[in-house]
């Protein structure tokens, strides 16, 4: 397939590659989430194809309308090296398949290095997506070793050779420019992450209460729906703040539930902190719910629709789908004001904002944890010791999901702006 050129890509199909760590299903954080939806919006109009991470995906959906999907396995002979260098392995693989692509678009450093190195193969526009930032991830030597030193090297290489950067918000992408001051701010564009309106609604009947179904599952995690409770969703690593969350626990009214669906650890060292939080606040009080393992999806709507409202303490957030589906589903957010979640949490029509200090040496650690810790404990005993206010909050999070943050319009913006790159190549 000849590469598309300004004068003739509206004219066209166009065939765009998308590679990524994460794609259905395996599935582990919001970056895989993004792609997935992006994938499928983009395929109604475009001719995407998946390059994902995880071996091949035997029986995936295909045909007019879908995303052609290929999956790749690591390489044996890289089996016991460091992760990143497993990475790498898998990257040259994808680079080489993306022949035949008018623009190569990769997600998160995993995938990074393929897309430039696809791009300079090929010589098409590279395109990548923001999701995080290695510098302002610092914790990643516990899990990396020496392999951080070449998640950076890969990241910063990607980011100086880019054709264009998409930042999920303009949190980060001053992020961005400030941790690769070279790269040119005109090739930054700004694309929120979106959400699925449909997937991620209330499960309600005719007369709004909870249907039978969202209130068994809800219960048969150990959900009491009849009393207040916070929930939080994410991965167990240093960005996410868990450890400042369940500290302020202690500070929490003792009628509030605490419903963690947390899991998959970066290292020992924070699972067994969190591990040690958690069985001490279970000590203290009823209503501590763990749930380590990933949900299907119906099930996490309905742990969400049981709650109250949803706690996001993250000290590193360049956007926060989880905040976008705990919205759609009708919670109100209590989180802190860093990065990319004040684009998306409304403060006092949507949640509360909790204001967060923090160390500027990447490592985003707040300068007063104490008093990070009692404010986020005021926000959530503020939402949950006034149902009304919390109802009314969560209507307009949903209503601000709708607005602003549906997939289709996240799809057209990105094309957008891969109308701007090949425009200008």
């Amino acid at each position: 397939m000849a590469h598309l050129t300004a004068s003739t890509w509206q004219d066209r199909d166009m065939r765009v590659d998308l590679l990524t760590r994460e794609y259905p299903p395996h599935v582990y954080g919001g970056a895989g989430v993004h792609v997935t939806e992006l994938a499928a919006v983009l395929a109604e109009s475009t001719d995407v194809r998946v390059r994902c991470f995880d071996g091949p995906r035997d029986g995936a959906p295909s045909g007019p309308g879908l995303p052609t999907v290929t999956g790749y396995s690591a390489d044996p002979a890289l089996a016991g090296a460091n992760a990143a260098l497993g990475t790498f392995g898998v990257n040259l693989p994808m680079a080489q398949d993306v022949a035949g692509a008018d623009l190569v678009h990769s997600h998160t450093w995993y995938a990074n290095l393929a897309g430039h190195l696809a791009g300079l193969l090929h010589g098409v526009p590279h395109v990548l997506s923001a999701h995080s930032l290695e510098p302002l991830r610092p914790w990643k030597a516990e899990q990396l070793g020496g392999g951080y030193a070449l998640s950076s090297w890969a990241e910063r290489t990607a980011y100086h050779g880019a054709a264009g950067v998409i930042a999920v918000s303009a949190g980060m992408r001053a992020d961005i420019l400030r941790s690769y001051p070279d790269v040119d701010p005109d090739r930054v564009h700004v694309v929120h992450n979106g959400i699925d309106l449909t997937s991620w609604a209330r499960p309600t009947g005719d007369d709004g209460a909870l249907t039978p179904r969202a209130l068994e599952l809800a219960r048969a995690r150990g959900i009491d729906p009849e009393k207040p409770a916070v929930v939080f969703v994410g991965r167990i690593t240093r960005q996410k703040g868990l450890p400042y969350f369940l500290r302020a626990v202690r500070r929490l009214p003792s009628d509030v539930q605490v419903v963690l669906c947390a899991g998959a650890p970066d290292t020992p060292e924070i699972m067994a902190e969190v591990t040690a939080l958690v069985e001490g606040l279970a000590t203290e009080r009823e209503g501590v719910v763990w749930i380590p393992d990933m949900l299907p999806r119906e099930e996490l709507v309905a742990v969400l629709a049981a709650c109250t409202v949803f706690v996001c303490p993250s000290i590193y957030e360049p956007l926060g789908i989880v905040n976008l589906e705990a919205m759609a589903v009708g919670l109100p957010v209590v989180a802190s004001a860093t990065g990319g979640i004040p684009e998306v949490v409304d403060d006092g029509v949507t949640g509360l904002l909790v204001q967060l200090e923090q160390e500027t040496d990447g490592t985003g650690t707040p300068l007063d944890p104490d008093r990070f810790e009692a404010d986020l404990a005021a926000a959530l005993t503020a939402v949950t010791s006034d149902p009304e206010r919390a109802a009314a909050m969560g209507a307009a999070s949903r209503r601000r999901v709708e607005d602003h943050f549906a997939w289709r319009a996240i799809g057209e913006r990105t094309l957008e702006v891969y109308r701007t790159v090949l425009e200008s190549v």
